[in-house]
């Protein structure tokens, strides 16, 4: 009756056999060829922290003004402008801008990589029905798999820095971006697609002229989600040394810091809204633009 009432289980020391075995192999891959890929994501390691010296010197009436730009085009929306406006200037007069530029500028080059790697994965994904069914249950596991789990193989590989930590939120923020690439593609009207090829166009010239512009605001809706998710991972990645308003947070919870913790969350939650209502509104502008042409 044992075997009904306990769950058999694997004897404990091939279990720790095993752990062993898994540790070392991934110690030995590290000590191997971690060097090699440390070096080749130097150049990334640059460009974040050439991106980030960059927001930090610069004016803050010129960081303001390209904002608001970024706004206006965006959204066509003077709220959104004058809103976006005074969010930063509140984040500045709290003491919390060097970190805020911190943050913008590795959600940035998070949100470049992610869209570099997800359209044409989310592109070939949408051609191939074998190749979307090997890609989704990939993307399922870098969602439903807990962020502290895979920090720890990129930490025993890469060690605690910047780059570690963007690659992180990287792999947290790809899937919506190369998810929706994907259904954007698919729901092009195959109608379209028959006059494109009765006209006698090629699949690269119906793909860029055509099934790219198309799902243009599903695209956005990915980019938009994918930053979002960059945002949320923000306090996590500051415990492997990424600098940002997430730092600041850990210290607050490790101090029981009400009003420095409640701030900088405040501050998150108002690039979050910002970008959000950013991309929406331009992804809005590109639907009605598009029901026009349809039109």
């Amino acid at each position: 009756m044992e075997f009904f009432t306990q769950f058999p289980v694997m004897e404990r020391v091939p279990l720790m056999e095993l752990k062993k075995g898994i540790d070392l192999s991934f110690r030995l891959f590290s000590r191997k060829y971690g060097d090699a890929i440390e070096n080749f994501f130097d150049p990334l390691l640059f460009f974040l922290v050439w991106l980030e010296k960059l927001l930090i010197t610069t004016p803050w009436p010129i960081i303001i003004l390209v904002i608001c730009i970024l706004a206006w085009f965006g959204s066509r929306s003077w709220k959104l402008v004058v809103g976006s406006a005074i969010a930063f200037m509140l984040i500045g007069y709290f003491g919390m801008w060097n970190d805020c530029m911190a943050t913008v500028a590795i959600i940035s080059v998070c949100t470049i990589i992610c869209i570099t790697i997800g359209i044409p994965i989310g592109v070939v994904m949408s051609k191939s029905d074998r190749v979307e069914k090997a890609i989704v249950p990939v993307l399922d596991m870098m969602q439903t798999i807990p962020s502290f789990v895979y920090l720890v193989p990129i930490l025993m590989l890469l060690g605690i820095g910047k780059v570690p930590g963007l690659i992180a939120v990287c792999i947290y923020a790809l899937p919506p971006v190369v998810r929706l690439t994907n259904l954007g593609i698919r729901e092009v009207d195959k109608e379209t697609l028959e006059a494109c090829d009765s006209y006698g166009a090629t699949p690269l010239q119906k793909l860029t002229t055509v099934q790219i512009p198309l799902s243009l605001p599903t695209i956005f809706a990915g980019v938009n989600q994918t930053i979002m998710m960059a945002l949320a991972m923000v306090v996590i990645a500051s415990m492997i040394g990424v600098k940002g308003l997430g730092v600041p947070i850990l210290r607050a919870i490790s101090n029981q810091y009400l009003a420095l913790g409640l701030m900088n969350g405040l501050a998150i939650v108002a690039l979050a809204i910002i970008f959000d209502r950013i991309t929406q509104e331009y992804g809005r502008r590109i639907q009605k633009h598009r029901g026009i042409t349809k039109k």
